[in-house]
């Protein structure tokens, strides 16, 4: 593996506002669009659109268009893109997309490079999802985090003062909200974001993996594995109730604001809404990390980022305008306007000021230590996407939960982890 040296060092290259200046000099694209999927924080959106295009298109004379695409509908539109070879010049990345559309992306390591070098450099989490062959494919905005919602009060009522530290003691306070009338709500069906928020980290903190590093021999089936499988039916069984094997990435926000569930697993988003909507839930309401389990604790990496397409008719210009995003100047703007919604993977941003307007978002920048890309330790790429979409792991929990046995739902998976990373 190519250590942060490799990928980081580059030569110094010219400053944004004379790679601008130069862009205009000749003949820069009177108009380019980024397409990004919808944030779950408007005012994130509203501020690019209206604030930082406006600024840019007087700066340059070039005109950014926004597009913004349904919640969950960014895969597909991005996939479309990649094969027709046409429409936005800049898009949003998640997960280990760059490793996905690789032909289609621009390399963009000397902006990386740049970025790291004025602003403390990266994380190294990020570089897993994002580096292809040694090449940043697309640069990394600010991770979405899956973590811990619960209301306070109801904790509280049960001799909770502090969320609990370990899986099993999140367990022992689950069954005495439960008979309290405040169970806990956490996803178990086929969404795309707060199933895999909770259980990989669960399945990693007790030592479970789906495939080693080499990519081909799959270990799922392991004593590590059956102790989670074993601790999420118990988890499901005494905590929870049935509705949540069918739920997706709506259910839990919905019965959290409908007093249902006193406990789930959910970015900050639930916060935000409660803040301007459900201001008395609100008050009551925090955040903690993921619990940690016999082996650690960890939580899923999200990283939302931005690439340029290769069919852009002027990658240089399209590039010149990350290079302008991502200056300070705009990039803490920008940031602070989504609430700490993205944590950014730079480490000039660690004491940024934003995490001092609202402390509860707070885990969500600890929790950057401890991410993880889907299907780790495996290497990033299609089979890893494949592993993720067909739900493998979802399901292998999912299904103990509603009675299937510890052997065969881990069999099941293992025999579809092997025909997916066609392992002998």
């Amino acid at each position: 593996m190519a250590t942060r040296r490799e990928f980081l060092t580059v030569t110094a290259s010219t400053l944004a506002g004379a790679a601008l200046t130069s862009r205009n000099a000749l003949g820069a694209p009177k108009a380019m669009t980024v397409v990004r999927e919808s944030s779950f924080i408007k005012p994130f959106d509203d501020y690019f659109a209206k604030t930082l295009a406006t600024e840019y298109e007087k700066q340059t004379g070039i005109k950014i268009n926004y597009e913004a695409t349904s919640v969950g509908g960014m895969l597909t539109r991005l996939t479309t893109i990649a094969e027709t070879k046409s429409g936005p010049e800049i898009a949003m990345t998640a997960l280990n997309w760059p490793h996905l559309f690789d032909q289609s992306l621009v390399d963009v390591t000397d902006i990386a490079g740049e970025i790291g070098k004025q602003l403390g450099g990266w994380h190294e989490n990020v570089l897993e999802v994002l580096v292809v062959n040694k090449k940043w494919k697309a640069l990394p905005w600010g991770n979405i985090g899956q973590l811990e919602v619960y209301r306070t009060d109801w904790f509280k009522e049960v001799g909770v003062n502090k969320f609990p530290e370990t899986w099993e003691d999140l367990l022992a306070a689950g069954r005495l909200l439960k008979k309290k009338g405040h169970p806990f709500g956490f996803e178990l069906g086929h969404g795309f974001g707060d199933n895999h928020g909770w259980l990989y980290p669960l399945f990693w903190s007790y030592g479970g993996r789906e495939v080693d590093r080499d990519g081909k021999t799959v270990v799922i089936d392991s004593a590590e594995t059956a102790k989670a499988v074993d601790f999420c039916r118990k988890f499901y069984q005494e905590t929870m109730f049935e509705d949540v094997l069918g739920w997706t990435d709506v259910n839990n926000n919905k019965a959290f604001f409908g007093e249902q569930i006193s406990c789930t697993n959910n970015a900050s988003s639930i916060l935000e809404v409660g803040l301007r909507q459900f201001p008395d839930i609100a008050k009551v309401t925090d955040h903690a990390m993921n619990p940690s389990g016999p082996k650690g604790r960890f939580h899923v990496l999200n990283a939302v980022s931005h690439a340029v397409l290769t069919h852009a008719p002027d990658q240089a210009a399209a590039k010149a305008f990350l290079r302008w995003l991502y200056d300070d100047k705009q990039m803490s703007r920008w940031l602070a306007s989504a609430n700490a919604y993205y944590a950014p993977f730079l480490h000039g941003y660690d004491n940024h000021p934003m995490w001092n307007v609202e402390p509860r978002y707070l885990p969500y920048k600890e929790s950057l230590k401890t991410s993880r890309p889907h299907t780790w330790p495996g290497p990033q790429g299609h089979a890893s996407s494949e592993s993720v979409a067909k739900y493998v792991l979802v399901d292998m929990f999912a299904k103990a939960c509603r009675g299937d046995s510890t052997k065969d739902v881990v069999a099941t998976a293992a025999a579809q982890l092997k025909q997916i990373y066609k392992a002998k």
